[in-house]
């Protein structure tokens, strides 16, 4: 049965595990109760018994059975002697005494118990793998301590070979700080500031994220290593940094065995298959709303900047060095190439080259990645892990209405997981805003961008509502206006009438406006087509940076 069900049916070594696990403290012996189930090992009579304390050996049966008739009779037998190791028990005398206890169906059998202090707790169900594993944990505790500084730490892993990553992440934390504080840092020290600094941090991600749900059987150290070699990867693929919340949330939904989150990857790859790239759905609006922002913390810490290469291609960058200086944000360019010849380039380490010396210019944080595929597609994929996109827009979206579907920019604008910022002309300052406002969820977003920015930029900021088609504003404006009074924000409140994307850049103009903040797509692409949308027409019209959120 124990073959069958892939256990083992061994008794466990006293001496192999005492070895095992370094234990040499003890505690002086007491008489007392203990499970029968509890009891999985035995000093020298192991190979006799196995796991449910069955003799093995034949030569063991008239033994066997004289103990039984003394259990059974008047006189009984005195207690059993044990070790306690955990929660686990290893018979010093008395193994045929437990044997017959267990046949008669006795769940308790008195036993004088030493107990035996480990650093690493032992459980009934544990076997020689688990043992394995223990011993690695043990060895792990003896180098760093931690048991000792950080009592309550628990970094137990659920595979053997874990441990000695683990070793290796604390080296190389030592090294950088020595490098840090000019001296040599012992180990000890090394491994306690390791696990404050870089473990915790992770495993507060875990528990908030709830992901090991995704991962039955696992622990958090299990899911500490899977984060961070996750991370380490898309770090590579990337060529930026990834924070670690965004590499546990990829894990989860890439890798989660959860019946949810298998299905959802299953229909991302069927509409992937079957629907065309312009009319595949993006992401449902309120990102930026979800996220969990601080009083005072900026919105756009790391913002997307693709640049073609030719001097309109860089206006994007610089509207963008402009955001990265009020945000304190770090710019993450991309040069899309088709090929592998073409990213090898000298053109295309120029453009690198180009990039990072305005960086340096500006005094902002930046570096370009060099990537080889479809420029919309790998712009929404890249865009994930960052907070805003800017673009500098060559062809905005055609009036003609099937044409619309054919236009790079309205796909990007609707699949793009993050907000875009369109720069259709000259950069400006961004010192006063418009947001554009109607109420819808799109909108929604849009003013929460716009609220939050005019508190932190300190800039002047103009709402405009309007009524189009007996469509009343009102409702839309009063919203508003209590959004912004809740949050200490002034903003002037406009109520206009008239063809809504005519009335935002009337707007605009009268406000003197450098920047146009709005909801993206609202309707599906059917209506859109045949109707046209707001965002088309005022990319079509405008010279203004126009930020649209979703």
């Amino acid at each position: 049965m124990a073959r069958l069900a892939g256990k083992s049916s061994e008794l466990l070594s006293y001496d192999d595990v005492r070895k095992r696990l370094q234990i040499h403290e003890r505690k002086p012996t007491k008489l007392q109760e203990i499970p029968l189930d509890a009891i999985v090992g035995s000093v020298d009579r192991y190979t006799d018994f196995t796991r449910s304390f069955l003799p093995k050996q034949e030569s063991d049966a008239d033994r066997w059975a004289g103990v039984k008739v003394a259990v059974t009779g008047m006189m009984g037998l005195p207690p059993i002697h044990v070790y306690k190791i955990g929660e686990t028990y290893f018979v010093e005398d008395g193994n045929h005494r437990v044997s017959v206890a267990r046949d008669l169906g006795q769940s308790h059998i008195q036993a004088y118990v030493t107990e035996l202090k480990s650093r690493v707790p032992l459980s009934p169900d544990d076997n020689v793998d688990d043992l394995i594993l223990k011993t690695e944990y043990v060895d792990f505790l003896e180098h760093t301590r931690l048991d000792q500084t950080r009592p309550e730490a628990d970094l137990k892993l659920s595979a053997p070979g874990g441990y000695r990553t683990l070793e290796e992440h604390i080296a190389v934390h030592r090294y950088f700080m020595g490098i840090e504080q000019n001296r040599e840092i012992p180990y000890v020290e090394a491994a306690a500031h390791w696990y404050d600094e870089v473990y915790l941090p992770v495993v507060s991600v875990i528990r908030e994220l709830g992901i090991l749900r995704d991962f039955p059987g696992r622990t958090e150290a299990d899911l500490y290593l899977w984060i961070s070699e996750h991370r380490s990867a898309l770090q590579e693929m990337l060529e930026t940094e990834v924070h670690p919340r965004e590499a546990a949330s990829d894990l989860a939904a890439q890798q989660s065995r959860r019946w949810g989150r298998v299905v959802a990857r299953l229909g991302d790859r069927i509409v992937d298959a079957l629907v065309p790239e312009p009319l595949e759905p993006g992401p449902p609006p309120g990102v930026i709303r979800k996220e969990d922002y601080e009083n005072g913390e900026h919105l756009f810490k790391v913002i997307l900047v693709p640049v073609s290469g030719d001097e309109a291609g860089f206006k994007g960058l610089e509207q963008a060095i402009v955001v990265a200086q009020k945000e304190n944000a770090r710019l993450y360019g991309l040069h899309i190439v088709p090929t592998e010849e073409q990213k090898e380039s000298e053109a295309a380490q120029s453009i690198g080259a180009e990039f990072e010396r305005r960086c340096i210019e500006s005094g902002v944080s930046g570096h370009l990645a060099l990537v080889v595929g479809d420029v919309s597609r790998v712009i929404c994929d890249r865009a994930r892990w960052t907070d805003l996109v800017t673009l500098n827009v060559s062809f905005p979206p055609p009036p003609q209405p099937f044409a619309r579907l054919s236009s790079g920019l309205s796909t990007l604008i609707r699949r793009c997981p993050r907000p875009v910022l369109t720069v259709p002309g000259q950069t400006t300052s961004l010192g006063r805003a418009l947001l554009a406002y109607d109420g819808s969820p799109k909108s929604d977003e849009a003013l929460f961008v716009a609220c939050h920015l005019a508190d932190q930029w300190e800039i002047p900021l103009v709402v405009v509502s309007v009524d189009e088609r007996g469509h009343s504003a009102e409702h839309s404006v009063k919203r508003a206006q209590e959004y912004l009074a809740d949050r200490g924000v002034q903003a002037e409140l406009v109520l206009s009438e008239g063809a809504v994307a005519e009335e935002i850049l009337k707007t605009a103009d009268k406000y003197a406006s450098e920047l146009i903040i709005m909801g993206g797509y609202g309707r599906s692409w059917v209506p859109e087509v045949v109707l046209g949308s707001v965002v088309d027409e005022v990319l079509r019209t405008t010279s203004l940076p126009l930020l649209i959120c979703r």
